[in-house]
This record gives C-alpha cells, sequence and structure tokens, in this order.
C-alpha cells in the first residue's frame, strides 16, 4: 500500500511543480485518505479529521487528540503533527519547517472563514507565503482507477446489487417507502458493507418523479413506478445504483417510458471508449430521449465518476466536458421525471476499457414486474 500511496504523492508533486507550488495542503476527506491511507472522517463541512502537507521538504499530516494514535498507524509516510488548539495556530510552524513561500489549498474544500483565519495568522508572523487556490489536482488523479480500486467497486456493487435482489420478495402493496429503503440499508451492512454510499433513495408513485426523493411513509400502490437509488460502500469505495419496478401489470405509458430509458442507457454505454467526449456521450442518450418525446423529462446529466466519492470526475452532463480516458469509473443514469405521475431511472456503473464500456453490473435491466 505504501507504494502505491507514494506514486500518488509523486503525481500530485509533479503537478505542484508545473504551478510551481512548493506546498499544498489537503483537506478534503477523500483526497487526504487517498494521498495518505488516514481514515479520519470529518462528520461535518466545518470540523476535519487532519491536514495533508505535502512538499519536496517532508510529508505532514496534522490532526488532533482524537486521531494521532490511528493517523500514525495507518499514514506510516507522514510525521504525525498533533493541533492542541486547531489548524491556523498550529499552521506557521508547519509551514516554517517546510519553507513554505507558494503555499496552495483546495479551493473547494476550504471555507472562506478558515481561509481569513489562516491568512491573518500567516501575516501576524511575518511569514511572506503566498496562498494559491487549486482545483481537481488530486481529483484529476483519482479519476483514473487502479485495479485494486476497480476491484473494490466491483465488491461494493456486488453486495448492493445481492441486497437488492433478496429484497425484492418483499416488495408488495401496503410495504413503505421508509421500510424499503430500511431493509436495503440493513442489508447491505450485514452483508459486509461499511456503510451506505449515500441515503437510500425509494420514490413511488408520484415521488419518483422526484430524482432525489427522500423516502416516507408513502405505501407502494399496484400500477405505480417505484425507483431505487442505492449503494454500498466497500473499503472506502462506493457503488451506485438506480432501478425502477412496478407491481402488477404496468400500463403502456410505464412500458413507452421504460424502454426509452434503456434505449438510451444502452446507445450511450455502447458510445464509450477511451479518448470519446463525455459530453458526446451524454448527447447520444439525450438525443434518443427527445426523439421519443421525453427530452424535457430528463434533466440531469447522464452520470458521474464514482470511487472514494459517490460524486466524482469524470461528469458525463451537457454542462462539463472531458475525454474519457481508460480505467475511468463511472455511472450512466438516464432518467424520464413525470410531474404527478412519476419517473423511471436506471443506473448501472461502467469501466472505461481499451476499446469500449466494460458493464460492472450483473443485475438485470429488463422490465421488472412484481406480481400482487
Amino acid at each position: 500500500m505504501d507504494n502505491l500511496i507514494e506514486k500518488r504523492i509523486t503525481g500530485v508533486k509533479n503537478i505542484l511543480l508545473q504551478k510551481k507550488i512548493d506546498t499544498f495542503i489537503v483537506l478534503s476527506e477523500e483526497n487526504r485518505r487517498y494521498l495518505s491511507g488516514f481514515r479520519g472522517h470529518d462528520t461535518q463541512f466545518d470540523e476535519s479529521a487532519g491536514a495533508l502537507f505535502i512538499s519536496e521538504a517532508g510529508l505532514i499530516l496534522a490532526t488532533d487528540s482524537r486521531y494521532v494514535e490511528q493517523a500514525s498507524k495507518e499514514a506510516p509516510l507522514y510525521e504525525i503533527v498533533c493541533c492542541k488548539k486547531g489548524l491556523p495556530k498550529q499552521i506557521n510552524s508547519i509551514l516554517k519547517s517546510l519553507g513554505t513561500k507558494r503555499l496552495g489549498f483546495e479551493s473547494i474544500r476550504i471555507s472562506h472563514l478558515e481561509y481569513k483565519k489562516i491568512e491573518r495568522k500567516i501575516k501576524s508572523c511575518g511569514l511572506k507565503v503566498k496562498l494559491i487556490e487549486t482545483e481537481n489536482i488530486v481529483e484529476g488523479l483519482r479519476a483514473i482507477k487502479d485495479n485494486k480500486e476497480i476491484e473494490s467497486i466491483k465488491k461494493a456493487l456486488l453486495i448492493a446489487e445481492s441486497v437488492y435482489i433478496q429484497v425484492l420478495d418483499s416488495i408488495r402493496p401496503g410495504i413503505t417507502e421508509k421500510e424499503a429503503a430500511w431493509l436495503i440499508e440493513k442489508g447491505m451492512r450485514e452483508a459486509g458493507a461499511e456503510s451506505v454510499s449515500f441515503p437510500t433513495i425509494v420514490a413511488s408513485g408520484p415521488n419518483s418523479a422526484l430524482p432525489h426523493a427522500i423516502p416516507s411513509d408513502r405505501a407502494f400502490k399496484e400500477g405505480e413506478p417505484i425507483l431505487f437509488d442505492w449503494g454500498a460502500r466497500l473499503n472506502g469505495y462506493c457503488s451506485d445504483i438506480s432501478r425502477t419496478i412496478i407491481i402488477g401489470r404496468p400500463d403502456e405509458l410505464f412500458i413507452k417510458v421504460y424502454k426509452t430509458v434503456l434505449d438510451a442507457q444502452q446507445k450511450a454505454i455502447k458510445a464509450i471508449r477511451p479518448g470519446i467526449s463525455s459530453k458526446s456521450v451524454d448527447e447520444t442518450a439525450r438525443k434518443h430521449i427527445e426523439s421519443m418525446g421525453f427530452g424535457k423529462r430528463f434533466g440531469h446529466g447522464l452520470g458521474h465518476g464514482t470511487g472514494l466519492s459517490v460524486h466524482e470526475l469524470p461528469r458525463l452532463s451537457p454542462l462539463r466536458d472531458s475525454v474519457l480516458e481508460p480505467r475511468m469509473v463511472f455511472t450512466v443514469e438516464p432518467g424520464i421525471y413525470i410531474p404527478g405521475w412519476g419517473g423511471v431511472r436506471l443506473e448501472n456503473m461502467v469501466v472505461v476499457r481499451d476499446g469500449e464500456a466494460e458493464l460492472l453490473n450483473k443485475l438485470d435491466s429488463s422490465i421488472p414486474v412484481r406480481e400482487v
């Protein structure tokens, strides 16, 4: 593991050299774990389990007394510094020890309040350190998965799918969205997942027209779409999958919507290859949905990278473009949402291989009908 982390750190240092940054501070939980092995959890945005300082002069993991022992075991490549009074009050001594003149920071993670505290502390001690905002230095590296990462994602996906198959046996009229969501979450933990990737979505009838619906006490009814979106986390890595089912006989609208979404997904997956634009893959699915008369009912992007974060690079969307590369792992999840009726979303995970996309899912995508 240390060799792998050393390789990742070298990748970051090469980028820092290009940007003329001599020290890089890492506060993002996922990036911190990726570059050190330290698994400390940030309980909320304004609380941090620690910060990495990466420099040619040394590697430092600054944390507090809660995590010192854990950090020492999990991040052996780093010198552990205990910040008893918080990072801003300790940062000057760290920067002095590294000889820092140009300090890069993750603009997406540091708050304005924290930035001003650090800036004031540096100035108060007379240090001549320039703060330089950065974006996607580590995230760009994380977008390309190694074989171990891909295997962890596959195992997390297998847990999610196997539990869903078991839970389907309990789906019947009268079961509530909350009850079904709990069965999935409970099942994944019992199957070995360390946690869920994100709060499980179960939405029935009109609620399924909300892409990120929150499970409610609404009971399942015959003839309505039921949308599931769930994932398991294993070894830090997330899976993410969506399926839509119906109890009883599907009507013509459900069949048309479902087939449109399924065909759009299959066309998009077939279009994936190294060197292709992520925006053009989104376009492939979007054009098919538009041709079937549902263009205004597909509002979100086609997919997103998945790894240590459930949403990471690359993004498949009309709004952002990137070139797809081998070993990128991401979702393909077209959907159609009709207010007052409901929605259908199908989400699979793929990894880009040399000539095409490898589908990671084993779960069938044909129209699932639950008998009454």
